[in-house]
């Protein structure tokens, strides 16, 4: 089978299913593990962020949707070529990757015409679904089982650790520095999970652009700033812009741990559990995941 990836997570989860050499293609963001940026590059931006700051980039990504419908380049010449079996992509947020109806535009130019798994993960139950969504695409049910089981026996060590908590602190999460928005999706659960309650942010629903006097009104006692696309030195350079004072503030690497819904998300949930219990639920991964402020 041959794979092409638009979607950092469905890398990330191919390449934990052992499809290494599947993978054939795979966009401009997908960075982890190591291997996938020795792949073709199929998607790219279609504008340039890089150096614009978080409100430009907010205005920039919604002109650009608004004007062209799509953030996102995809090289169908090197497609074709790449004769993909099996598409990974998703139809959850228009800023993460291709989607709907750019897919449905895309397929109609090949031939053979590859099969397409569309990943819209909401929760982490969802993002399990998806694991074992791709495990059946590619006859890997097992293994995929295992990393599925793996996990909720990680999550339940962090539920044995803070069951017997006398109080939770409340944590405002923030997606996204300028505008504010406090993250959504799967996060609200991440952070109940390690033993936190989660304020202003819906569960299951998208992320909540919130003003700033409304997340000093929230009063949470741990503000964590994680900006969607960054590493830990970009959420440390943003998190001035936050402005919303809290007992611990903590930067963290969102790319890693919380924006993309793969695997890591469990070593996200240990991560949260370790900031607002560092007593109770130790960190073993690396020194670049957060920085207290």
């Amino acid at each position: 089978m041959r794979i092409v990836s638009f979607l950092p997570a469905a890398t990330e989860m191919a390449f934990a299913l052992g499809l290494d050499d599947a993978i054939v293609g795979v966009s401009h963001e997908c960075d982890f593990p190591a291997a996938a940026r020795s792949r073709p590059v199929v998607v790219h931006n279609a504008v340039s962020l890089a150096a614009l700051s978080p409100s430009e980039i907010d205005s920039t990504v919604a002109r650009t949707l608004r004007e062209t419908g799509s953030l996102y380049a995809v090289d169908e010449g090197l497609l074709r070529s790449l004769a993909p079996d099996l598409i990974l992509t998703q139809d959850l947020c228009q800023v993460c990757a291709p989607s709907g109806n750019e897919i449905t535009r895309l397929l109609g130019s090949l031939d053979p015409r590859p099969d397409v798994l569309y990943l819209t993960p909401r929760s982490l139950a969802d993002v399990d679904d998806n694991l074992l969504m791709i495990g059946d695409a590619v006859e890997r049910r097992d293994v995929a089982e295992r990393i599925v089981a793996d996990g909720r026996e990680r999550l339940d060590k962090v539920a044995r650790l803070t069951s017997r908590l006398s109080a939770r602190p409340t944590v405002f999460f923030a997606e996204w520095t300028d505008p504010l928005y406090c993250a959504g999706h799967w996060v609200p659960e991440m952070i109940e999970r390690a033993g936190g309650i989660s304020l202003v942010a819906r569960a299951g629903s998208d992320s909540v652009r919130v003003s700033r006097d409304e997340a000093i009104a929230a009063n949470a006692d741990v503000v964590i700033v994680a900006p969607c696309g960054y590493s830990l030195e970009g959420a440390v350079e943003q998190a001035s812009l936050v402005g919303v004072p809290a007992k611990r503030t903590f930067a963290v690497d969102a790319n890693s741990y919380f924006a993309r819904p793969g695997p890591r998300l469990i070593d996200g949930v240990e991560l949260i559990a370790h900031l607002l219990h560092p007593d109770l639920c130790d960190w073993r991964g690396h020194d670049s995941a957060y920085r207290a402020l």
